[in-house]
């Protein structure tokens, strides 16, 4: 007889209390709480108050204490902390952007096929990486 099955926890997953979160980043758990206090990391709490942390918290506690122990201060780490979240927010845009683009111009592509040859536009090529996309309209 098999025992239930579980997915394990997301990234995101606030699962780990502050002393096996201290032991996965290899920080005491008073720098854990320091660190909270500064505002360089928020774990979650369970309903009672305790400190819950996810993986992705771990990793940005790593990424911490590499950093303080290159010499990097607290403000310095603070800032590009804050630099790192708007690179992944404006990636994730782009890549929004980008797929509208696609979806744009493909829309423009079926819309052509579908008008009769005497009212097409020009060939629409693949624009090389620095063109814009003219769009021109004949007058009627």
């Amino acid at each position: 007889m098999t025992g239930p099955v579980f997915d394990a926890p997301g990234p995101e997953a606030a699962v780990y209390v502050i002393s096996v979160a201290a032991e996965l980043s290899g920080l005491h758990p008073q720098t854990l709480r320091a660190y909270e206090r500064m505002g360089l990391i928020t774990p979650g709490r369970t309903a009672g108050g305790g400190r819950r942390y996810s993986h992705r918290d771990i990793e940005r506690l790593r990424s911490i204490a590499e950093l303080t122990s290159a010499g990097v201060g607290v403000e310095g780490v603070r800032r590009l902390l804050e630099l790192e979240n708007q690179v992944t927010a404006l990636r994730a845009r782009n890549a929004e952007l980008a797929a509208e683009l696609d979806a744009t111009r493909e829309s423009l592509r079926q819309a052509m096929a579908a008008r009769p040859v005497r009212d097409r536009l020009p060939a629409l090529r693949p624009p090389d990486v620095g063109q814009s996309v003219v769009i021109w309209r004949r007058g009627r």
